[in-house]
């Protein structure tokens, strides 16, 4: 039988041990009988007299009940744990920052947003289901609240806005702990696919995207003002010379070659870091 997990715990050393999980959060594998929490713990405790737990997340998300069955266990794990963002955790797969010390490299993503659902029947039904995804909400706001120094309202916000945040967004707001300079991320997008470290992200079912550059970097809110900033003042620079008499007795031999402004346009945006 295929192994249905898309989990995979591994001890590195007798003391230390590594959760891996890579790609969609799936509640229907969840709820196989030969994939349930109980085997999950199982294979959580047959790590051993670990000291150290590993937490390698790479995910778009997925089903709430399952990601937070999953970080309840780990919090209850004795040992020290460690969450490395290895390229995007995105809904579902946010719950982990509270599993746990959070790193992520400069151009990973967290996002967090309210939770979705579909449903059919009539108006009550309806009006039961919001209330139930109320309630699912508040359980999502009890890790953010413990995790961060946000209050209450302020992840409210974020949750109505559908937050995507860089590393340096992530540890300001306290979702992350330290950001890891010297390790990057691959990250594109292609059409509705958001692709990181090779882990597909269907992006069609959020109401909102990240802002990848084609250099693959993560942009912030921030970032992306300095950049159309320096395309701005670009912008406005071609225009002049475009408008200048092609008189050879007209020009200003002192005016910077195009491809020369363009470099320190260039060397701009790497002081930045953007």
């Amino acid at each position: 039988m295929a192994d249905k997990r898309y989990w995979k715990f591994q001890n590195k050393t007798a003391k230390i041990g590594e959760l891996m999980i890579y790609g969609h959060i799936m509640d229907e594998k969840w709820a196989d009988e030969d994939v349930t929490p109980k085997e999950f713990k199982k294979q959580m405790d047959d790590l051993g007299d670990i000291d150290i737990l590993n937490i390698c997340i790479n995910s778009g998300g997925g089903s709430v009940f399952a990601a937070m069955a999953m970080v309840s266990m780990l919090k209850r794990h004795k040992a020290e744990k460690t969450v490395y963002i290895d390229g995007i955790a995105a809904s579902a797969a946010s719950f982990f920052v509270g599993a746990g010390k959070v790193k992520m490299p400069s151009n990973a993503m967290i996002m967090i947003h309210n939770p979705m659902t579909i449903g059919i029947g009539n108006a009550n039904d309806f009006r039961k289901l919001a209330d139930d995804m109320d309630k699912i909400r508040e359980s999502m706001l009890a890790i953010y609240e413990e995790k961060t120094a946000l209050t209450h309202d302020e992840i409210i916000a974020m949750l109505d806005a559908e937050t995507w945040m860089t590393a340096a967004e992530a540890l300001e707001y306290g979702f992350a702990d330290e950001i890891e300079e010297s390790k990057q991320i691959a990250a594109s997008i292609d059409g509705d696919k958001l692709f990181t470290n090779g882990i597909e992200t269907d992006l069609s079912k959020f109401k909102t995207r990240p802002k990848i550059d084609d250099k693959g970097r993560i942009l912030s809110a921030a970032n992306e003002q300095k950049i159309q900033q320096a395309n701005d003042l670009l912008g406005d620079v071609l225009g002049q010379i475009k408008d200048e008499p092609e008189e050879d007795e007209k020009k200003d031999t002192r005016q910077v070659p195009v491809s020369l402004y363009k470099k320190i346009v260039e060397n701009h945006e790497r002081r930045l870091k953007i």
